[in-house]
């Protein structure tokens, strides 16, 4: 977009690439201008995106969650002022902000948010798309005596999802609406129907989405209806794409493993709302009703993703934020008793286990680690630097403190789960991330350096074997990528009179004589020639 000053068509590597609409490239390319093209700016986004749905969810659950998170009471009728939903919350006690600290730290502070939240993808984009729009609807419903205000929360809803429509496509506006629709129509909150003033609000969406769509389909006409409608939307929904198949219990592991360290909570914080109880529910005041709203956004997340063929570990990461809320309970002592007191401690003794397990994990995972030829010396490196050691290290002592926490039935059970993947996080994971990019990535930068160094004008390069996209972005120019070494060598054939070839030695050599090329670099597993095309 920076070079070509198209903002309507993405492409990578020369070529249209419909697989994403344009919000995150937007974005990066802004940063790209303001800070240089380089990797930290294309992160950039992905780590705001995070940042700002931790804020909403803070405040969502500072303004509403002591009472919002309490299970429903079958005979809750005539609530006084300040529980009437009339917006004029008390002051923040130190149980809101105990809550709200805890459920936070739950959206930032796990694997998942850790992982996306450092990715240059769109995935965190539209996750923050997404859970700022379901804050911001829950905000306005919450205040139905403030008519402006729950009208300024609802224009922000609709915006957002608007946002998550440019991020990912009809995702944007299914998941929201299938959500916000369930909890409605579980109520039978018809009143909230005609609030929502559902026609403006999608007259603002489309306002704000088409056009977008109508100029890039004007661009590129039904190749483009083709592959972002028909192939990246229906059939990753209806069939399997690009091999990412799981059977049906695959989201129970990603879950539970995504969600480290909070995970064990999560039955607890389902289960002690009991959603259930539907008549109790409907007489709950609207403020009250935060609980109900996580569970209903958790479960529609989790059963679409569920239902669709193609399944990746990312398509679950709309529903942290309400994991977040449910185990945010866990910060208030009287959130708690007003629950399931025995299933919240129970979640302690198994959350104990659970970390026990990992420590168990963590410390035999190195044979894990020698699948990537690229890296084949990282189960030695993560070995030789005890980062395993240290790593089971710190959730051995999560495990004893959450055991002792539970066995004295305290209050802060919640700080043994951050000291747990804390120490993990600063010890093994950004460690073990440092390790995988200096046998991964930084080899591909190295070569990309001697690329813009070495090549001469008009010359071509080529990478075969397995495509690497980052070498694109690192060396910014195109890459011509052939997956196997005999395609490869016909490929140079109708080149120019050299070609730069990126590969593996034993790719490059299996079918190239040493007459044929010049060695010009090496780095980690790779090796970058000059193939002579009339040598061949």
């Amino acid at each position: 977009m920076l070079l070509t000053g198209d903002w309507i068509t993405p492409y990578f590597n020369e070529a249209t690439r419909f697989d994403k609409p344009p919000l995150i490239y937007w974005l990066m390319a802004i940063a790209y201008r303001i800070g240089g093209v380089n990797a930290w700016t294309a992160r950039l986004p992905s780590a705001l995106a995070a940042i700002g749905l931790t804020v909403m969810g803070f405040y969502t659950l500072l303004r509403f969650g002591v009472a919002g998170l309490l299970p429903a009471e079958p005979n809750t009728v005539g609530q006084p002022a300040e529980e009437a939903g009339d917006g004029s919350a008390p002051p923040a006690s130190a149980a809101h902000w105990s809550m709200a600290i805890v459920g936070a730290t739950a959206i930032a502070f796990n694997l998942q948010t850790i992982v996306w939240g450092r990715t240059g993808v769109s995935d965190m984009l539209l996750t923050s798309c997404i859970g700022v729009a379901l804050f911001a609807f829950f905000l306005g419903y919450a205040q139905p005596e403030r008519p402006l205000v729950q009208r300024g929360w609802y224009v922000v809803f609709y915006s957002l999802m608007a946002l998550a429509i440019l991020t990912k496509g009809p995702v944007g506006i299914v998941l929201p609406g299938l959500i916000v629709g369930s909890f409605l129509l579980y109520l039978g909150d018809w009143r909230a129907v005609r609030e929502l003033r559902p026609l403006p609000g999608i007259a603002l969406v489309l306002g704000l989405t088409l056009p977008w769509y109508g100029l890039v389909i004007r661009a590129n006409g039904q190749v483009y209806i083709d592959s972002f409608f028909g192939y990246h939307n229906v059939q990753r929904f209806t069939q399997v794409v690009n091999n990412h198949a799981a059977p049906w219990y695959f989201y129970f592991l990603v879950v539970t493993v995504g969600f480290i360290p909070w995970s064990m909570y999560l039955p607890w914080g389902l289960a002690r709302l009991q959603v259930w109880r539907r008549q109790a529910w409907r007489r709950q005041p609207r403020h009250r009703r935060l609980g109900l709203f996580a569970v209903i956004w958790f479960g529609v997340v989790f059963a679409f993703f569920t239902v669709a063929v193609t399944k990746l570990p990312s398509y679950t990461l709309p529903l942290l934020p309400a994991a977040a809320v449910l185990i945010a309970p866990m910060g208030a002592p009287a959130a708690k008793a007003a629950g399931s007191s025995w299933g919240f401690w129970t979640s302690g003794w198994v959350s104990s286990l659970f970390f026990l397990l990992l420590a168990g994990v963590v410390w035999h995972s190195a044979p894990w680690m020698g699948n990537d030829p690229a890296m084949p010396d990282l189960p030695q490196a993560v070995v030789a630097s005890r980062m395993l050691w240290w790593g089971s290290l710190g959730w051995l002592m999560a495990a004893a403190i959450s055991g002792i926490l539970t066995w004295r039935r305290s209050p802060l059970i919640w700080l043994s789960n951050i000291f747990g993947f804390g120490l993990f996080l600063l010890l093994t994971l950004l460690p073990a991330l440092g390790l995988v990019d200096a046998q991964r990535q930084r080899p591909l930068r190295q070569l990309a350096a001697h690329i813009s160094t070495e090549s001469r004008p008009g010359e071509e390069v080529v990478m075969v074997g397995f495509q690497k996209p980052s070498l694109v972005f690192y060396a910014q120019r195109p890459v011509a990528y052939i997956y196997t070494p005999a395609k490869a060598i016909a490929y140079l054939r109708r080149g120019g009179e050299t070609t730069l070839l990126v590969g593996r030695p034993d790719e490059i050599t299996r079918r190239l004589a040493p007459r044929q090329y010049d060695v010009i670099a090496e780095a980690g597993t790779y090796q970058l020639v000059r193939v002579h095309r009339r040598r061949l």
